[in-house]
């Protein structure tokens, strides 16, 4: 593994002493400082560098203390604080505008890309180790720098329960109509099982429903570069956000059809991503729409769920398009440009690309490295991820502004379910005035 060595080199000693006979006086004359001629004085050694970890990466916070503990031991001299937030999209705003700002965080936006927030990583030693489309995906579209590193590849779609699915004969769904016909079938032949289960108290559960079905229609239309640069510069003619029967629209019908035929659990906004997860583990919801990072956690419920753990792509919600399965970068990490330690920063990044310590992530995530040089065993969906990402189209995450992160999104998902919108094209409409206020607030 090629690794760079950096950090700060510590002096240890400095001579202090005075020759005699300077200025008249003798060899046992008392130096100024009132330390003995000749003697040696150390140096008061330097203060502890404390680097902020700033994640909103709930799933691995207790993997991240226990490899952060690690380094620590191994670094004396640094010491890395994690903290994380919910909603971290909004909270790292607030950091940034108030001078408290870490050294290494896990929320990267493109608009403090833009602005410089963050410390240019193309020239470090660890990209021949990446994948070549994960570094096409880390590269920022304008300046094609890299200013994030993405430790992982991670996939999101629909996770199903096999065992129900054989029981009633049902196969997977690749269009709208199988879709809402398999969840139909559920709850005719099995009333106790929630067909969908939505975890409508987490909003950033939500928001990634409208970033994967509703933004599907247009990665897949664009295509991955195209669509990136379309998000990140607001082409409204392609994103199409407000317009009837456009992705936004067509999302906004395909929900409220599924609410009004009870066909997800009645308690959607009320229930958490915890309540989400324990449904499905023990049999009691047929589907859920999560990622990869759901997996670890479903075993720890469950550990005999991975036989009847299925993983398919999203169905397709609009005539004449495909079903997509996102297949992206995930735990992407970047340093601060304002970041009072960035060699430090360096350090701790390339302690966590180790290849020892990205295997223990990837297997704990349940999630496939990025790095060509890790071998992991990373889970049970291995072949049913391969044939997801067969037959849908691969779709990345969206580069949002940084002033309407997921969660906001969800929140306006939220507000859809509680009937605040009194058409479907209200809530495109309003999606779009969000969306433009956000991405002009920060290019003004």
């Amino acid at each position: 593994m090629r690794k760079k060595k950096l950090g700060l080199l510590l002096t240890g000693v400095m001579m202090v002493g005075l020759l005699a006979g300077c200025g008249g006086k003798s060899a046992d004359s008392p130096s100024p400082s009132g330390t003995a001629a000749g003697t040696v004085q150390e140096t008061a050694p330097k203060e502890t560098v404390k680097l902020k970890f700033f994640t909103g990466k709930v799933e691995t916070v207790d993997l991240m203390n226990t490899l952060i503990q690690k380094f620590n031991s191994e670094n004396p001299g640094i010491e890395v604080e994690q903290e994380y937030q919910k909603d971290a999209s909004n909270v790292i705003k607030v950091k940034f505008a108030s001078g408290d700002i870490p050294d290494i965080t896990t929320v990267v936006e493109q608009d403090y890309i833009d602005q410089g927030k963050y410390l240019d990583l193309s020239n470090e030693p660890f990209w021949p180790r990446v994948l070549p489309a994960v570094k096409e995906l880390s590269t920022d579209v304008k300046s094609g720098k890299q200013y994030q590193v993405a430790t992982n590849v991670t996939m999101a779609g629909i996770f199903y329960n096999k065992k129900i699915f054989q029981e009633l004969g049902l196969k997977e769904a690749l269009t709208w109509d199988e879709f809402k016909a398999n969840l139909q079938a559920i709850k005719d032949k099995t009333p106790d099982v929630t067909p969908l289960f939505i975890a409508g108290r987490d909003s950033w559960t939500l928001g990634h429903l409208i970033e994967f079905l509703a933004h599907g229609i247009i990665k897949q239309d664009l295509g991955v570069k195209s669509a990136r640069e379309a998000f990140i510069n607001n082409e409204s003619d392609k994103l199409k956000f407000d317009q009837a029967n456009g992705p936004i629209d067509t999302f906004a019908k395909r929900l409220l059809e599924l609410q009004a035929a009870g066909l997800i659990n009645k308690d959607a906004l009320t229930a958490t991503y915890d309540n989400q997860k324990e449904a499905f583990a023990t049999g009691k919801a047929a589907m859920i729409s999560q990622g990869m990072w759901v997996v670890a956690d479903l075993l720890k419920i469950s550990p005999d769920f991975q036989n009847d753990l299925g993983f398919s792509p999203y169905p397709s919600i609009q005539d004449g398009t495909k079903p997509v399965v996102l297949s992206a970068d995930d735990s992407r990490y970047a340093i601060t440009a304002q970041s009072k330690h960035p060699e430090e920063a360096k350090k701790f990044l390339e302690f966590l690309l180790q290849p020892e310590n990205l295997k223990t992530y990837s297997e704990f995530l349940k999630s496939p490295p990025a790095f060509t040089d890790v071998t992991a065993d990373w889970g049970p969906l291995k072949e049913q991820a391969n044939q997801a990402l067969s037959s849908g189209v691969n779709i990345a995450f969206t580069d949002s502004p940084s002033g309407f992160s997921g969660d906001d999104a969800g929140r306006m998902v939220q507000e859809l379910l509680a009937g605040q919108y009194a058409a479907s094209l209200d809530f495109a409409k309003a999606y779009k005035d969000a969306w433009d206020k956000a991405w002009k607030a920060t290019h003004r």
